[in-house]
């Protein structure tokens, strides 16, 4: 890594000048005497980094003397945390930042030994408090019942084992985030720079070189335990007390507007005019921003105002005329069509759920009359699953069970070759849904088909979809699978045009989360259950 950091810096001296410039902020003309050396370390390779994590990440002191050792002052951690982040940004992505990560987490976590010994001492003392426990005679119940006995030595000692047990638990690098999350820009640095880079593949790729597989695991491990503290903590600073719920129309800031276009990952905005469509009449569209981070939109809620369930998001999205007012006896449906998440480093963070729930009291508000909400999904993953089962079975008895004989016969005297292949290549073309005579007779087959991949695959016991899993643990009903619901190309490619409404309703939503989270089982509507039961009858897995 020496060698990678004195390439770097043979090749970006430059580079560091305007870091320095940078540093030196507008109101200075020469450098801070702290952004000196952080910016040059960027480029000295493992030293340098391994100086700037010390710097960082403040030791951990013994447990007996963690109360006794003086913490750093304020303004001396709010300056570790800034220079950190600069350093940070100062890397170049992939490679550099990846390394760094990884050596934070490997170098800068639990003390195992420590935990090992704190735990084995934990045993010990609750063995010896049962023990004596089960040698102690039994005492009359009457007698027993209200008198409160102060704890034994060996209870007071297992408490402070248990105490000293915690405090080596907590993985040092936890301290760092702590006071990142506290200074200002810190919650963006990291949500945008250090989680958006958790991710094993950029680990993999640092450790690409290295030959020692077991090295490869530890990392890998380690950085799954930082991911998921840091995972943890944004949960918890990103809880429904501190985000604000915010409106997107027209007249919000463009800043807004282009973000909210920018991040719509469901159904591409085309052009401002769309945009413009979209949180108009008939139409809106909610926010969470955090109040450390204001003005950045976290994750973004599309809704169609409508007098029914959609079943086309074509009938949603596309150019219509523009309508000043809303009439009121129109309005008797809400509709989800997109939820977007518009930062990936919180991903994992439930910002969905409540976000719909949110949006459902300020809906329930502003029109008393809807007692529908529903939402307009997509399907991702269906094309995929099922031409792998077409494989899979042709491998095991070159032929799929998928389709029966008058459907395969059909078919076939459409596309004149009866073979899986080009039946799988033709799932994946989107010129078949150009073909009236295809669509006609794929329509039947193919329903039944995603109806078991929504209800009937699972993944350790939930649905194996996705967009399903997250509807149906927020408590909905798989109410309706709509036949074309997407014409475009990547609905086609995706779904095969397919789309599903999941219906929410609301006084049983909390009784269908509890028990699809605790049983598995998915609360379907009579048409999704006819479905599955067609597919059962003339499909084979």
């Amino acid at each position: 890594m020496r060698r990678w950091g004195s390439r770097l810096a043979s090749q970006h001296q430059r580079q560091q000048q305007h870091f320095f410039r940078l540093l030196a902020g507008p109101s200075s003309g020469r450098l801070r005497p702290s952004a000196v050396p952080i910016a040059t370390e960027a480029y000295r390779g493992s030293a340098g980094m391994d100086e700037a994590l010390k710097r960082a990440v403040p030791p951990l002191p013994p447990y007996e003397t963690r109360e006794k050792v003086a913490a750093p002052a304020g303004a001396a951690l709010e300056q570790r945390g800034a220079e950190f982040m600069r350093y940070y940004r100062a890397l170049e992505g992939g490679r550099p930042r990846a390394e760094l990560l990884s050596r934070l987490a490997r170098d800068f976590g639990v003390d195992h030994g420590r935990v090992g010994e704190a735990g084995a001492k934990v045993s010990r003392l609750l063995l010896l408090l049962l023990q004596q426990q089960q040698q102690r005679p039994e005492e009359p119940e009457g007698e027993a019942e209200g008198r409160q006995e102060p704890p034994s030595g060996e209870a007071g000692a297992l408490l402070q084992a248990e105490d000293r047990l915690r405090y080596y638990l907590t993985p040092r690098y936890r301290r760092l985030f702590q006071h990142l999350g506290r200074q200002e820009g810190g919650l963006r640095f990291l949500i945008s720079g250090i989680n958006d880079q958790s991710s094993l593949s950029s680990i993999k790729v640092y450790t690409y070189a290295a030959s020692a597989s077991k090295l490869l695991k530890c990392i890998c491990f380690c950085f799954q335990e930082m991911n998921g503290v840091l995972k943890n903590m944004l949960s918890e600073w990103f809880s429904t007390g501190f985000l604000n719920l915010e409106r997107v129309t027209w007249q919000s800031p463009c800043e807004i507007l282009q973000k909210i276009s920018d991040s719509e990952a469901v159904h591409p905005v085309r052009n401002w005019l769309d945009m413009k469509r979209r949180v108009g009449s008939y139409r809106r569209c909610y926010y969470f921003a955090h109040c450390a981070i204001p003005g950045e939109p976290l994750i973004v809620l599309h809704v169609a105002l409508t007098d029914e369930i959609s079943s086309s998001i074509q009938a949603i999205v596309k150019d219509i005329p523009f309508q000043e007012a809303e009439e009121m006896n129109k309005i008797t449906t809400a509709i989800f069509y997109s939820i977007s998440l518009t930062q990936q480093g919180l991903q994992g963070v439930e910002l969905g759920t409540h976000l719909i729930k949110r949006v459902v009291k300020e809906l329930q508000m502003e029109f008393p009359q809807i007692k529908v909400f529903s939402t307009l999904s997509p399907i991702p993953g269906f094309t995929k699953w099922l031409t792998g089962l077409l494989s899979s079975q042709s491998k095991e008895t070159g032929k799929s069970h998928l389709f029966t004989d008058l459907e395969y016969q059909e078919i076939s005297e459409i596309i004149g070759d009866p073979t899986i292949e080009t039946l799988k290549r033709l799932l994946t073309n989107n010129e078949w849904a150009r073909s009236e005579r295809l669509l006609r007779v794929l329509q039947q087959p193919l329903m039944r088909l995603c109806a078991w991949y929504l209800y009937g695959e699972k993944h350790r016991g939930y649905a194996l979809n996705p967009v399903a899993n997250f509807h149906l643990q927020n408590g909905a009903t798989l109410w309706r699978l709509n036949w074309m619901g997407d014409t475009s190309p990547r609905g086609i490619t995706a779904s095969c045009g397919m789309m599903v409404n999941y219906r929410y309703f609301l006084e049983d939503a909390i009784n269908n989360s509890t028990v699809y989270l605790g049983t598995k089982q998915i609360k379907a509507s009579e048409q999704i259950h006819s479905l599955v039961s067609q597919f059962q009858q003339n499909s084979k897995l």
